[in-house]
Formats: C-alpha cells, structure tokens, sequence
C-alpha cells in the first residue's frame, strides 16, 4: 500500500460563510468513511493565524519558510491505498465534500513508515 497526500491551499476553497457548517459536515463525513475502510492515516487543516518559522539543527529558531518556497496553508489528508486510482477517487469525494480541487502526490515508498 502506498500514501498519499491530497491537499488543496487556503485560497482554494472559496465558500460563502454561511455554507461553511454544510462544507465542514460533508468534509468530516468523508474523513469518517476514510477511517470506516480504513485507509486513513492522517488529516487536518493548517492553523493559517500562526506564523511558520524554520528550526535548524541548532536549534535557532528564524520566522518564515525556506527561501523560495511558499508558505503552506490549506487542507492535508494522508490516505494508505492500494492504487493512484483509488487515489484519485477519494481526492474527488473530498473535493465535492470541501468544492473545491485536489491535489495528488505520492510519498516515497519506506518500510519503516
């Protein structure tokens, strides 16, 4: 089995606020049929009021990301599946339960995850 993280950016999702509760209802209904069949690993969504900041090995710690490199923001779920096409087709379920698109990327195989 492989993972996979389906993810869309903050500015994705574009809802009126009064749909927010439907759109959080139909998103969490989907985290549970994941967990239901089991291939949920991980999800959540990035707390976009506290800033990054870099920690290197030295403990210095440094406001920000990686130079180049755009601040993360959005919607996270890590699924174990069986194939990129069940894959795609849990990322279509969470981009009609959140309406907006999903993006799919494998992680690298590694035993010892």
């Amino acid at each position: 089995m492989t993972k996979y993280l389906i993810s869309f950016p903050g500015e994705a999702m574009v809802i009126p606020a009064e749909d927010f509760a439907v759109v959080a209802d139909a998103a969490r209904a989907v985290i549970e049929e994941a967990k239901a069949a089991g291939v949920y690993v991980f999800g959540g969504g990035i707390d976009e009021d506290v800033a990054p900041v870099l920690v290197a090995g030295d403990g210095t710690v440094t406001a920000g990301t990686h130079p180049g490199h755009t601040v993360p923001n959005g919607g996270y779920t890590v699924l174990e599946l069986p194939s990129r096409e069940a894959a795609l087709e849990w990322a279509a379920k969470i981009a009609v339960a959140c309406r907006c698109s999903q993006e799919v990327r494998q992680f690298q195989y590694d035993p010892a995850s």
